[in-house]
Formats: structure tokens, sequence, C-alpha cells
């Protein structure tokens, strides 16, 4: 388990940079259909939406890439349903374009899917002792409450419900960077499949 924690800090911290490989990959192998298209793009939109959903409450402490951590324990909306929220609209996101690009599929997209659960669950790992020491039994009654990566549909209890303001425009804010990265594929997709036709 510790040797998982220690796999999940050196994750944390370069989690922006570990799609690049499938990304590459997705590019150079891209054979789009107008089937493929559609089931990915709707895909990764609701992966999106999960995202922005999500941010919209935890705010921008969401993107800090040196250490886990939080200032709140956050049960609000997406929240409310899965403990994770933002790492489970993240692969929803990289299978969705993995599957828009149909590059060496369903091969590549697998891979992903495998890869990207590995990744998410060490670093959750780490996230989850921090949120134990800082939140204690809060925290106990969040994880008895609400899957790790599972819905579940129970009602938060009053002593744990947290009551942060929803904040789209700040959530929008925080998502620029994921909004742009997932615009700026769906159109070179789009385009590859325009050029192949």
């Amino acid at each position: 388990m510790n040797s998982l924690k220690s796999i999940g800090n050196i994750l944390f911290k370069y989690r922006s940079y570990t799609p690049l490989p499938f990304v590459i990959l997705m590019l150079i192998f891209a054979n789009p259909t107008l089937e493929k298209l559609i089931i990915g793009f709707l895909t990764a939109l609701f992966g999106e939406i999960i995202r922005l959903l999500s941010v919209s409450y935890a705010g921008s402490e969401t993107r800090t890439t040196e250490s886990v951590g939080g200032s709140y324990l956050v049960t609000q909306g997406p929240y409310s349903i899965v403990r994770n929220p933002l790492y489970i609209g993240n692969i929803m996101i990289y299978t969705g374009i993995g599957i828009m690009s149909n590059a060496l599929f369903p091969y590549l997209p697998l891979a992903g899917l495998i890869y990207f659960s590995f990744q998410y669950y060490c670093i959750i790992l780490n996230e989850e002792a921090y949120l134990s020491d800082t939140f204690k039994n809060k925290f106990r009654v969040y994880t008895e409450t609400v899957g790790r990566f599972f819905p579940t549909f129970k009602k938060i209890p009053a002593e744990i419900k947290s009551d942060l303001p929803f904040d789209l425009n700040s959530g929008i804010v925080s998502e620029k960077r994921s909004l742009q990265a997932f615009i700026f594929l769906t159109a070179i997709i789009i385009t590859i499949y325009a050029l192949n036709i």
C-alpha cells in the first residue's frame, strides 16, 4: 500500500502530463468515423460537464500540483453522488476522445482506461489519507455514505453536508485549460475525419 502511495505522489505531481503519450498515439493513428465521433464526443462532453459542476463547488484548489490537500471536505453536487467526480470526469474525457479518434480501437482506449484508473487509484490513496487525518469522523461518515468510484444516491447526513456556494463562473475559469484541450482535440479529430471522407 505504501508503494502505491509513493507512486500516487509522483503521479499527482505530473498528472497534467501523463495523458500526453496517449494523445500523441491517438493523433498518429486517428481513423475517426461519424458514429465514433458522436459516441466519443458525447462521452467526453459528459465527463467535462461532471468536471465543471465539480470545480464549481471545489474551486481552484483542484488545480494544485505540489501535494494533495484541501481546505474543505466537499460533499455537495457531484461529490454527494461519488467521492471522486473529477477523476471520473477525466476518465470519461480520455475514453471519449479515444473513441472519437478511433485510433487502435479498442486497444488504445482500453489501455488508457486501465492506466488512468490505476493512476487515480494511487492518487486517491494519498488524498484519502490526508482527508482522514484532517476531517477525521466527518470523512469516515462520508466514506460510509458515498462511493469512491461508483455512484451512490444516499442522502448526505446533515452533520457532514458542506455549505459551499456553487460558483459556475469560477468553475469555468478553473476549467479553462481542460475546456481548451477538449475543444482543441475535438477540432483536430473532426478535421482528420473531414479530410478523409
